[in-house]
């Protein structure tokens, strides 16, 4: 089976579980996605939550965040892995935005890339799900997936998002994202994973690391 033909049977498969997957970070508008994102980092969405109504309640906009000082900000993140720095990211990226971007997200790859401890990753996330704008967000869950199910051989998240943006539907990357970000945890997880039983994995490769 052909890439492409295995990508369309695939996304039949998640569209038909995951019909409408919601972002799993609670925020409430881009600003709010983008730090939850950039503090989601070696650390699990389940943890982001419990932390994030704290902060916010402090801080929900780049102007009052970037007035809170770098301690009141890790004491709210204490929980999450590298909270000394992503507090220090946190504050230092909502002045910028106040400072160069009039206290708004911006809606540019560059510019996002450009803020403290916003990587591509991060910034894909924000462009699709915030923006709409079609963008492929690839960690190293989607990255494992991709190469179990034979989409991608790439040693690299970069060769991976590509890969996968070649054989998805462009209208389709924001949705896949979440898709797969939900499969993996339900049916094909880092850890005792059992291909034969696996919706995906039990004819797209299976393949083990």
């Amino acid at each position: 089976m052909k890439r492409k033909e295995k990508a369309d049977r695939i996304g039949a498969i998640l569209d038909e579980l995951y019909p409408q997957p919601a972002v799993p970070l609670a925020h409430c508008d881009p600003f709010t996605l983008l730090v939850a994102v950039l503090l989601s980092a070696q650390t699990t969405d389940a943890q982001v939550n419990k932390v994030t109504p704290a902060l916010f309640e402090l801080a929900a906009t780049p102007a009052t965040m970037a007035r809170l000082s770098t301690e009141a900000i890790h004491e709210a993140i204490r929980s999450c892995g590298l909270a000394p720095s992503k507090a220090r990211n946190v504050r230092r990226l909502a002045e910028i935005l106040v400072a160069e971007h009039g206290g708004v997200v911006p809606e540019d790859m560059e510019a996002l890339e450009a803020l403290p401890g916003v990587g591509h990753k991060t910034a894909s996330v924000v462009l699709s799900q915030a923006f709409g704008q079609p963008a492929f967000a690839v960690d190293t869950h989607i990255h494992r997936l991709a190469w179990r199910w034979g989409l991608s051989n790439g040693t690299k998240v970069e060769k991976t998002e590509k890969d996968l943006k070649a054989v998805f539907p462009r209208d389709d990357w924001s949705r896949r994202h979440l898709q797969m970000i939900y499969f993996g945890r339900q049916y094909c997880p880092a850890r005792g994973h059992h291909p034969e039983r696996c919706p995906i994995c039990s004819w797209a490769g299976g393949k083990k690391e």
